[in-house]
Protein backbone atom coordinates (compact mmCIF):
# COMPACT_ATOMS: atom_id res chain seq x y z
CA UNK A 1 0.00 0.00 0.00
CA UNK A 2 -0.30 2.23 -1.94
CA UNK A 3 -0.22 1.05 -5.56
CA UNK A 4 -2.59 3.48 -7.25
CA UNK A 5 -0.63 3.41 -10.50
CA UNK A 6 -1.25 -0.34 -10.74
CA UNK A 7 -4.93 -0.22 -9.76
CA UNK A 8 -5.60 2.73 -12.08
CA UNK A 9 -6.70 0.73 -15.18
CA UNK A 10 -9.64 -0.81 -13.29
CA UNK A 11 -10.67 2.62 -12.03
CA UNK A 12 -10.26 4.29 -15.43
CA UNK A 13 -12.33 1.60 -17.15
CA UNK A 14 -15.19 2.23 -14.76
CA UNK A 15 -15.09 5.98 -15.37
CA UNK A 16 -15.40 5.39 -19.11
CA UNK A 17 -18.95 4.12 -18.55
CA UNK A 18 -20.15 7.25 -16.73
CA UNK A 19 -21.96 10.15 -18.39
CA UNK A 20 -19.63 12.74 -19.92
CA UNK A 21 -18.56 15.44 -17.49
CA UNK A 22 -19.39 13.45 -14.35
CA UNK A 23 -17.95 15.02 -11.20
CA UNK A 24 -15.66 12.79 -9.12
CA UNK A 25 -15.32 13.66 -5.44
CA UNK A 26 -14.03 11.61 -2.51
CA UNK A 27 -16.34 12.56 0.36
CA UNK A 28 -14.09 11.50 3.26
CA UNK A 29 -10.31 11.90 3.42
CA UNK A 30 -7.72 13.01 5.94
CA UNK A 31 -4.53 15.00 5.46
CA UNK A 32 -1.45 15.34 7.65
CA UNK A 33 0.60 12.91 9.73
CA UNK A 34 -0.67 13.38 13.30
CA UNK A 35 -4.33 12.44 13.08
CA UNK A 36 -5.67 11.66 16.53
CA UNK A 37 -7.41 8.50 15.33
CA UNK A 38 -3.99 6.89 15.20
CA UNK A 39 -2.26 8.63 18.09
CA UNK A 40 -3.85 10.98 20.65
CA UNK A 41 -5.38 14.44 20.55
CA UNK A 42 -3.47 17.28 22.17
CA UNK A 43 -4.90 19.42 24.93
CA UNK A 44 -5.16 22.51 22.71
CA UNK A 45 -7.63 20.74 20.46
CA UNK A 46 -8.09 21.23 16.73
CA UNK A 47 -7.47 24.94 16.18
CA UNK A 48 -4.09 24.44 14.47
CA UNK A 49 -5.20 21.33 12.59
CA UNK A 50 -8.33 22.99 11.24
CA UNK A 51 -6.34 26.04 10.19
CA UNK A 52 -3.84 23.79 8.37
CA UNK A 53 -6.63 21.94 6.53
CA UNK A 54 -8.36 25.17 5.53
CA UNK A 55 -5.05 26.54 4.27
CA UNK A 56 -4.36 23.35 2.30
CA UNK A 57 -7.79 23.59 0.69
CA UNK A 58 -7.23 27.25 -0.16
CA UNK A 59 -3.94 26.40 -1.89
CA UNK A 60 -5.30 23.35 -3.75
CA UNK A 61 -7.01 25.31 -6.54
CA UNK A 62 -10.32 23.60 -5.82
CA UNK A 63 -9.04 20.03 -5.49
CA UNK A 64 -9.57 19.93 -1.71
CA UNK A 65 -12.45 21.09 0.48
CA UNK A 66 -11.88 21.45 4.22
CA UNK A 67 -14.22 20.32 7.00
CA UNK A 68 -13.69 21.68 10.51
CA UNK A 69 -13.22 18.97 13.11
CA UNK A 70 -15.28 19.91 16.15
CA UNK A 71 -15.51 18.67 19.73
CA UNK A 72 -18.23 19.84 22.16
CA UNK A 73 -15.84 22.01 24.18
CA UNK A 74 -14.91 24.02 21.07
CA UNK A 75 -18.24 24.63 19.34
CA UNK A 76 -17.82 28.38 19.88
CA UNK A 77 -14.94 28.26 17.34
CA UNK A 78 -17.08 26.84 14.52
CA UNK A 79 -18.12 30.20 13.06
CA UNK A 80 -14.47 31.24 12.99
CA UNK A 81 -13.51 28.16 10.98
CA UNK A 82 -16.45 28.51 8.61
CA UNK A 83 -15.63 32.16 7.99
CA UNK A 84 -12.03 31.13 7.29
CA UNK A 85 -13.16 28.74 4.56
CA UNK A 86 -14.31 25.44 6.07
CA UNK A 87 -17.24 23.98 4.11
CA UNK A 88 -18.67 21.70 6.79
CA UNK A 89 -18.09 19.80 10.02
CA UNK A 90 -16.48 16.52 11.07
CA UNK A 91 -17.49 14.82 14.33
CA UNK A 92 -15.27 11.90 15.35
CA UNK A 93 -17.17 10.40 18.24
CA UNK A 94 -14.86 7.58 19.29
CA UNK A 95 -11.40 9.13 19.12
CA UNK A 96 -12.63 12.41 20.65
CA UNK A 97 -14.81 10.57 23.20
CA UNK A 98 -18.21 12.23 22.99
CA UNK A 99 -21.72 11.22 21.95
CA UNK A 100 -23.83 12.48 19.08
CA UNK A 101 -26.59 13.43 21.53
CA UNK A 102 -24.29 15.76 23.51
CA UNK A 103 -26.43 18.85 24.10
CA UNK A 104 -23.52 21.16 23.28
CA UNK A 105 -23.67 20.01 19.65
CA UNK A 106 -27.08 21.62 19.11
CA UNK A 107 -25.29 24.84 18.22
CA UNK A 108 -23.34 22.95 15.53
CA UNK A 109 -26.51 21.44 14.10
CA UNK A 110 -28.33 24.76 14.12
CA UNK A 111 -25.49 26.39 12.18
CA UNK A 112 -25.36 23.50 9.71
CA UNK A 113 -29.13 23.72 9.26
CA UNK A 114 -29.01 27.44 8.55
CA UNK A 115 -26.11 27.16 6.08
CA UNK A 116 -27.03 23.77 4.54
CA UNK A 117 -23.68 22.32 5.59
CA UNK A 118 -22.50 18.70 5.58
CA UNK A 119 -21.79 17.16 8.98
CA UNK A 120 -19.69 13.98 8.64
CA UNK A 121 -20.04 11.66 11.65
CA UNK A 122 -17.72 8.75 12.38
CA UNK A 123 -19.93 5.65 12.51
CA UNK A 124 -17.36 2.85 12.59
CA UNK A 125 -17.69 -0.54 14.28
CA UNK A 126 -16.56 0.65 17.73
CA UNK A 127 -19.35 3.25 17.97
CA UNK A 128 -22.59 2.46 19.79
CA UNK A 129 -25.92 2.84 18.00
CA UNK A 130 -26.45 6.27 16.42
CA UNK A 131 -29.70 5.56 14.58
CA UNK A 132 -32.20 7.21 16.91
CA UNK A 133 -30.05 10.30 17.51
CA UNK A 134 -29.15 10.71 13.83
CA UNK A 135 -32.76 10.41 12.71
CA UNK A 136 -33.96 12.80 15.39
CA UNK A 137 -31.27 15.35 14.56
CA UNK A 138 -32.09 15.32 10.85
CA UNK A 139 -35.79 15.70 11.65
CA UNK A 140 -35.16 18.72 13.91
CA UNK A 141 -32.67 20.36 11.55
CA UNK A 142 -33.82 19.54 7.98
CA UNK A 143 -31.29 21.90 6.35
CA UNK A 144 -28.16 20.11 7.56
CA UNK A 145 -26.76 17.21 5.54
CA UNK A 146 -25.58 14.50 7.92
CA UNK A 147 -23.18 11.86 6.55
CA UNK A 148 -22.68 8.69 8.57
CA UNK A 149 -19.23 7.41 7.62
CA UNK A 150 -18.04 3.83 7.07
CA UNK A 151 -21.32 2.48 5.67
CA UNK A 152 -22.92 3.31 9.04
CA UNK A 153 -21.51 0.02 10.31
CA UNK A 154 -22.88 0.50 13.80
CA UNK A 155 -26.46 0.92 12.58
CA UNK A 156 -27.15 -0.19 9.00
CA UNK A 157 -29.47 -3.01 10.03
CA UNK A 158 -31.77 -0.77 12.08
CA UNK A 159 -31.29 2.43 10.09
CA UNK A 160 -31.81 1.64 6.41
CA UNK A 161 -35.62 1.41 6.57
CA UNK A 162 -35.89 4.92 7.99
CA UNK A 163 -33.52 6.92 5.78
CA UNK A 164 -36.31 8.22 3.59
CA UNK A 165 -38.31 9.29 6.67
CA UNK A 166 -35.97 12.24 7.16
CA UNK A 167 -34.31 14.68 4.75
CA UNK A 168 -30.62 14.73 4.05
CA UNK A 169 -29.22 11.73 5.93
CA UNK A 170 -26.46 10.02 3.93
CA UNK A 171 -23.97 7.16 4.24
CA UNK A 172 -20.43 7.18 2.90
CA UNK A 173 -18.71 4.07 1.55
CA UNK A 174 -15.38 4.25 3.38
CA UNK A 175 -15.11 0.57 4.21
CA UNK A 176 -13.11 -2.19 2.58
CA UNK A 177 -15.30 -5.30 2.20
CA UNK A 178 -17.50 -5.68 -0.88
CA UNK A 179 -20.19 -7.29 1.30
CA UNK A 180 -20.74 -4.03 3.17
CA UNK A 181 -20.69 -1.91 0.02
CA UNK A 182 -23.14 -4.23 -1.75
CA UNK A 183 -25.41 -4.21 1.31
CA UNK A 184 -25.51 -0.41 1.28
CA UNK A 185 -26.39 -0.29 -2.41
CA UNK A 186 -29.09 -2.94 -2.02
CA UNK A 187 -30.66 -1.29 1.04
CA UNK A 188 -30.13 2.46 0.66
CA UNK A 189 -31.46 4.76 -2.09
CA UNK A 190 -28.56 5.70 -4.39
CA UNK A 191 -29.09 9.41 -3.80
CA UNK A 192 -28.20 8.84 -0.13
CA UNK A 193 -24.81 7.17 -0.79
CA UNK A 194 -21.50 9.04 -1.16
CA UNK A 195 -18.27 7.46 -2.37
CA UNK A 196 -15.40 7.84 0.10
CA UNK A 197 -11.95 6.45 0.86
CA UNK A 198 -11.01 7.46 4.44
CA UNK A 199 -7.47 8.21 3.26
CA UNK A 200 -4.93 7.10 4.59
CA UNK A 201 -6.69 3.76 5.17
CA UNK A 202 -7.40 3.60 1.44
CA UNK A 203 -6.92 6.00 -1.47
CA UNK A 204 -9.44 7.76 -3.72
CA UNK A 205 -8.43 5.53 -6.67
CA UNK A 206 -8.78 2.25 -4.77
CA UNK A 207 -11.86 3.17 -2.77
CA UNK A 208 -13.83 4.77 -5.59
CA UNK A 209 -12.95 1.87 -7.88
CA UNK A 210 -14.34 -0.52 -5.25
CA UNK A 211 -17.39 1.67 -4.62
CA UNK A 212 -18.15 2.05 -8.33
CA UNK A 213 -17.80 -1.65 -9.09
CA UNK A 214 -20.05 -2.61 -6.17
CA UNK A 215 -22.62 -0.02 -7.27
CA UNK A 216 -22.57 -1.51 -10.77
CA UNK A 217 -22.85 -5.05 -9.42
CA UNK A 218 -25.77 -4.06 -7.18
CA UNK A 219 -27.72 -2.84 -10.20
CA UNK A 220 -27.29 0.95 -10.26
CA UNK A 221 -27.38 2.62 -13.68
CA UNK A 222 -24.51 4.83 -14.95
CA UNK A 223 -26.16 8.09 -13.83
CA UNK A 224 -26.69 6.71 -10.32
CA UNK A 225 -23.10 5.44 -10.17
CA UNK A 226 -21.91 8.90 -11.22
CA UNK A 227 -23.93 10.45 -8.41
CA UNK A 228 -22.34 8.11 -5.87
CA UNK A 229 -18.81 8.81 -7.13
CA UNK A 230 -19.13 12.54 -6.75
CA UNK A 231 -22.24 14.09 -8.21
CA UNK A 232 -24.28 14.13 -5.02
CA UNK A 233 -21.35 15.14 -2.81
CA UNK A 234 -20.66 18.05 -5.16
CA UNK A 235 -24.28 19.18 -4.90
CA UNK A 236 -24.12 18.93 -1.09
CA UNK A 237 -21.05 21.16 -0.96
CA UNK A 238 -22.75 23.65 -3.28
CA UNK A 239 -25.68 23.87 -0.85
CA UNK A 240 -28.27 23.33 -3.54
CA UNK A 241 -31.33 21.12 -3.78
CA UNK A 242 -30.63 17.40 -3.89
CA UNK A 243 -32.44 15.15 -6.38
CA UNK A 244 -34.19 11.90 -5.51
CA UNK A 245 -32.43 9.26 -7.60
CA UNK A 246 -34.92 6.50 -6.99
CA UNK A 247 -35.06 3.44 -4.75
CA UNK A 248 -32.30 0.87 -4.28
CA UNK A 249 -32.20 -1.88 -6.93
CA UNK A 250 -34.17 -5.05 -6.35
CA UNK A 251 -31.53 -7.54 -7.53
CA UNK A 252 -27.84 -7.71 -8.35
CA UNK A 253 -26.98 -7.26 -12.01
CA UNK A 254 -25.22 -10.63 -12.24
CA UNK A 255 -24.79 -13.55 -9.87
CA UNK A 256 -21.15 -14.46 -9.15
CA UNK A 257 -20.25 -18.01 -10.11
CA UNK A 258 -18.72 -20.53 -7.69
CA UNK A 259 -15.11 -19.85 -8.64
CA UNK A 260 -15.60 -16.11 -8.17
CA UNK A 261 -17.03 -16.75 -4.72
CA UNK A 262 -14.04 -18.96 -3.88
CA UNK A 263 -11.58 -16.34 -5.08
CA UNK A 264 -13.28 -13.42 -3.35
CA UNK A 265 -13.74 -15.21 -0.03
CA UNK A 266 -10.13 -16.34 0.18
CA UNK A 267 -8.81 -12.94 -0.87
CA UNK A 268 -10.80 -11.30 1.92
CA UNK A 269 -9.26 -13.81 4.34
CA UNK A 270 -5.82 -12.87 2.98
CA UNK A 271 -6.45 -9.18 3.63
CA UNK A 272 -6.93 -9.57 7.39
CA UNK A 273 -3.30 -10.48 8.22
CA UNK A 274 -2.11 -7.93 5.67
CA UNK A 275 -3.86 -5.22 7.69
CA UNK A 276 -1.55 -6.20 10.56
CA UNK A 277 1.57 -6.05 8.38
CA UNK A 278 1.81 -9.82 7.82
CA UNK A 279 1.93 -11.96 4.70
CA UNK A 280 -1.33 -13.26 3.16
CA UNK A 281 -0.04 -16.87 3.03
CA UNK A 282 -2.41 -19.78 2.29
CA UNK A 283 -5.63 -17.87 1.39
CA UNK A 284 -3.80 -16.09 -1.43
CA UNK A 285 -2.61 -19.41 -2.86
CA UNK A 286 -6.14 -20.84 -2.65
CA UNK A 287 -7.52 -17.79 -4.45
CA UNK A 288 -4.99 -18.28 -7.24
CA UNK A 289 -6.13 -21.88 -7.68
CA UNK A 290 -9.74 -20.67 -7.97
CA UNK A 291 -8.73 -18.52 -10.95
CA UNK A 292 -7.45 -21.53 -12.89
CA UNK A 293 -10.52 -22.37 -15.01
CA UNK A 294 -11.07 -23.34 -18.66
CA UNK A 295 -11.45 -20.46 -21.10
CA UNK A 296 -15.07 -21.40 -21.76
CA UNK A 297 -16.06 -20.87 -18.11
CA UNK A 298 -18.55 -17.96 -18.08
CA UNK A 299 -16.49 -16.20 -15.42
CA UNK A 300 -13.10 -16.79 -17.07
CA UNK A 301 -12.59 -13.10 -18.12
CA UNK A 302 -13.30 -11.87 -14.59
CA UNK A 303 -11.03 -14.50 -13.04
CA UNK A 304 -8.29 -13.54 -15.50
CA UNK A 305 -8.60 -9.95 -14.32
CA UNK A 306 -8.37 -11.11 -10.70
CA UNK A 307 -5.26 -13.11 -11.54
CA UNK A 308 -3.70 -10.10 -13.27
CA UNK A 309 -4.05 -8.10 -10.04
CA UNK A 310 -2.48 -10.93 -8.04
CA UNK A 311 0.38 -11.11 -10.53
CA UNK A 312 0.92 -7.37 -10.10
CA UNK A 313 1.07 -7.91 -6.35
CA UNK A 314 3.76 -10.57 -6.74
CA UNK A 315 5.72 -8.44 -9.22
CA UNK A 316 5.73 -5.26 -7.14
CA UNK A 317 5.26 -6.14 -3.47
CA UNK A 318 8.98 -6.08 -2.64
CA UNK A 319 9.35 -2.58 -4.10
CA UNK A 320 6.24 -0.81 -2.74
CA UNK A 321 7.01 1.46 0.23
CA UNK A 322 5.42 0.79 3.62
CA UNK A 323 3.36 3.91 4.36
CA UNK A 324 1.25 2.61 7.25
CA UNK A 325 0.67 -0.58 9.21
CA UNK A 326 -0.69 -2.45 6.18
CA UNK A 327 1.50 -4.82 4.18
CA UNK A 328 2.55 -3.07 0.94
CA UNK A 329 0.35 -4.25 -1.91
CA UNK A 330 -2.73 -4.64 0.30
CA UNK A 331 -4.69 -2.50 -2.14
CA UNK A 332 -3.87 -4.84 -5.06
CA UNK A 333 -5.21 -7.85 -3.16
CA UNK A 334 -8.21 -5.80 -2.04
CA UNK A 335 -8.92 -4.77 -5.64
CA UNK A 336 -8.73 -8.43 -6.67
CA UNK A 337 -11.27 -9.37 -3.98
CA UNK A 338 -13.64 -6.66 -5.21
CA UNK A 339 -13.25 -7.60 -8.89
CA UNK A 340 -14.02 -11.23 -8.03
CA UNK A 341 -17.26 -10.21 -6.30
CA UNK A 342 -18.42 -7.76 -9.00
CA UNK A 343 -18.62 -9.63 -12.32
CA UNK A 344 -21.22 -7.20 -13.71
CA UNK A 345 -18.82 -4.24 -13.65
CA UNK A 346 -16.65 -3.43 -16.69
CA UNK A 347 -13.08 -4.76 -16.93
CA UNK A 348 -10.00 -3.11 -18.38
Amino acid sequence: MYADHLVQPWYDRLLQELPAGSAILDAHTHVGDRDSSGITATAEGYRAANAACIDAARRSEGRLVALARVVPDEVDQLEEWLDAGAAGVKLHLSSDEFDLDDARLERVFATADERRLPVVVHAGPEVDSLARTALGTCERWPGLRMVLAHCALSDLGRLHRHLTDVPHLFLDTSWWTPAHLLAVFRLVPPGRVLGASDLPYSTPVSALMSTGRCAWQAGLDPAQVASVLGGQATRILEGGDLPDLGPPPTAEARTPGPFLEMASTNLLAALEPMQRGLDPEVPLAVARHACDVPTDDPDAPVLASVLRLLDLYEEHREHLPRRNSFTPGWDLVSAAAVVARTPAAPLP
